[in-house]
């Protein structure tokens, strides 16, 4: 317990800053929970069964020696269910959660884009012409002299029917690597429907169920497959149609973007119409004006989690933080109003925000909290709802208290990196093409390219492992890309601007990034969005020269602070699809040995990616450096090859 609490809990500055503030004023945050809570080490690796009321039944492995036989025939449950189907179980429940979110998340995007396409939404408009038109291609449907609605109903009708699919397979599976098809149907892992994946999974986990851990785990591949290359693909792709797809956008990140005299509103969460909404009234002079008649000069928008950085790609809008420092915006006793949708919101939210003035509102009818107060968003009336969140913040804003100290820090950071962006960055609007990219990692400029992803977790020092990962796989020349909380722990870092090359990459990167114009750690959108680093996985394939599968790539994928299930599904369609993944902080099948080799060892020949896992930052950097080293090796791109220039002699024997 004393060394809990003498662990440095975060290497930000105004986090740090913030959690003494919320002592002396007797706000309780994660980061004292985390002191008196401590995580139950049997169910940390996997050991423990609930799932039926004989149990929940416990069979941890012995510590500090091997396990004999005879210990092992007795460390069953009640139902004689052994350790690698309880951890095999355990780990694809998890997968099936993080799927059924995001599919959650890809479905309400499909109903309120068909509405849209329809007209019986008005307020939202189909936003991104090309990207409707290239997902119709992709689809099959007719263009012709149709007009967009008319060709975006096919195309939502399509896209949400891959929800309910029962047969066949995912249409967007045809996207990836024709060899990497053929592995997914020989494993006899792709995806037949989005919810009919989550559902099997859910019925294999239950008491009695399948009792084999590899086929838990094929089921568990095939119900990740199905939020990759579903759930999250449909949702960031019909968003981008809807919302518009991002570009690069210049902004700011940290608590420091609130502001003392402006009416502060933090929107948090993972769904973007309320916020899209917001980010636009707020900006109407009526609402602003409404502000000033409370004493307020103006409105300030912030996003927390991966709202935030949907609305920072597509407005500026700043964050404020990323998961861990939710609790920590109203301690600064300058938020008028947390207004949360869905996904990785505490429900410690309303206890701190009790020792200050800041209102949290729920928005979504899927999310309620006890005590807060809630607005549920009313796609019909958009701007309405929007409304009506923004005055309820306006009106609280003259009971803010003299208790307000917002740190003096925040950080500029280049954020919208879509798959569409780098490519039209690397060749411009008539040779757009992953071509440069490839170029430079053959020539051996870039290394590699490496996913770094994930949560932030309190049980690690908050934002100091995904930094110090990151700091060394980009000075080591390896091209980083980001979503979700740990982009932004790289962002308050420093290291997504374009001076961050210079000062932190290899010479090699850094002389690439200064070329294109690009940071070394490029930021590429919410946890929803890591279907685009499939996507730029692909296109890399598709353009050549790195072999013909994700699998051959000098690429890896990591998640060094993960904390929800989320991120064990992000990271099984990942292995699936081809990709090395290791995360950190911890690992949730380390009771089983059996389970575990297989994911770590046995998945590579069935995939050609596995799983890993190490809590050291640099360690794990080294171990994907490693695996880059291989892939290159493998490609015969290893070494570097002498410059010759050719005078006109050689250039006839050439001919």
């Amino acid at each position: 317990m004393a060394e809990e609490k003498e662990k440095v809990k975060s290497i930000d500055p105004a986090t740090v800053e913030m959690i003494e503030k919320a002592a002396q004023d007797g706000a309780r945050t994660v980061f004292e929970r985390a002191v008196t809570t401590r995580p139950c080490p049997i169910g940390a690796e996997g050991s423990c069964c609930s799932i039926c009321a004989m149990g929940p039944c416990r069979v941890p492995l012995p510590k500090g020696r091997e396990e004999t036989p005879e210990e092992k025939k007795k460390r069953t449950g009640v139902c004689g269910a052994t350790a690698e189907t309880i951890s095999a179980r355990n780990f694809l429940r998890m997968i099936a959660a993080g799927a059924a979110s995001h599919g959650d998340h890809g479905r309400e995007v499909a109903k309120i884009f068909l509405k849209v396409a329809r007209g019986e939404i008005k307020e939202f408009e189909i936003k991104d012409e090309q990207k409707l038109l290239q997902l119709a291609l992709d689809l099959g449907v007719e263009i012709g002299d149709r007009t967009n609605n008319e060709i975006a109903v096919n195309v939502g009708e399509i896209l949400a029917g891959e929800f309910g699919r029962q047969e066949g397979e995912l249409l967007f599976l045809k996207r990836a690597p024709l060899k990497r098809q053929e592995i997914w149907r020989q494993m006899g892992v792709s995806p037949r429907g989005i919810d009919r994946e989550v559902s099997e999974a859910m019925h294999r986990t239950h008491m009695g169920g399948d009792q084999d851990y590899q086929t838990l785990l094929l089921s568990g591949a095939r119900t990740a497959l199905s939020d990759g290359w579903g759930g999250s693909m449909i949702a960031t792709e019909l968003q981008d149609v809807l919302f518009g797809t991002p570009s690069p956008v210049y902004s700011q990140i940290n608590l420091g973007v609130l502001r003392e005299d402006e009416v502060n509103i933090i929107i948090h969460g993972h769904e973007p119409y309320l916020a899209e909404m917001i980010a636009v009234v707020a900006q109407d002079p009526e609402m602003i004006k409404y502000a000033q008649s409370k004493g307020a000069k103006g409105i300030n928008l912030a996003g927390m989690c991966c709202t935030a950085n949907e609305i920072l790609m597509r407005h500026g809008v700043p964050i404020a933080g990323n998961f861990l420092q939710q609790e920590l915006a109203i301690v600064t006793g300058a938020v008028e109003a947390m207004v949360v949708d869905v996904q990785c919101i505490m429900q410690g939210l309303v206890e701190v925000a009790r020792c200050y003035h800041t209102k949290v509102i729920t928005t979504d009818r899927r999310v309620h909290i006890e005590g807060a107060e809630h607005m549920e968003f009313d796609e019909h009336h958009a701007t309405e709802s929007a409304k009506k969140v923004l005055k309820a913040a306006i009106d609280n804003y003259p009971n803010r208290g003299k208790n307000v100290r917002i740190p003096d820090h925040r950080t500029d950071l280049i954020a919208g990196f879509s798959h569409e962006t780098i490519n039209y960055l690397l060749g411009g609007v008539f040779r757009a093409s992953y071509r440069p990219l490839n170029e430079n990692i053959i020539n051996g400029r870039i290394r590699g390219v490496a996913g770094v992803v994930g949560c932030s977790n309190v049980r690690v020092t908050h934002d100091d492992v995904t930094v110090k990962m990151v700091k060394e796989l980009i000075k080591n020349d390896v091209l980083v890309l980001q979503t979700g909380c740990a982009a932004m722990a790289c962002a308050k870092a420093g290291l997504m601007t374009l001076e961050a090359a210079a000062e932190f990459a290899g010479e090699g990167l850094a002389s690439v990034c200064e070329a294109v114009g690009i940071p070394p750690v490029l930021h590429l959108g919410a946890c929803i969005d890591n279907s685009r680093i499939l996507m730029a996985a692909t296109a890399m394939v598709k353009d050549g020269g790195l072999g013909d599968d994700i699998s051959d790539l000098p690429a890896a994928g990591a998640a060094p602070e993960w904390m929800s299930e989320k991120a064990i599904t992000i990271g099984q369609y990942f292995v699936s699809s081809g990709i090395y993944t290791v995360f950190g902080a911890t690992w949730p099948t380390l009771g089983s040995k059996e389970v575990t080799d297989f994911l770590f060892k046995e998945m590579e020949n069935l995939y050609g990616g596995k799983w890993d896992f190490e809590p050291d930052p640099i360690k794990a950097a080294h171990l994907m450096i490693e695996h880059i080293d291989k892939k290159r090796k493998a490609l015969g791109i290893d070494k570097a090859r002498e410059r010759v220039l050719y005078d006109m002699a050689m250039r006839r024997e050439l001919t």
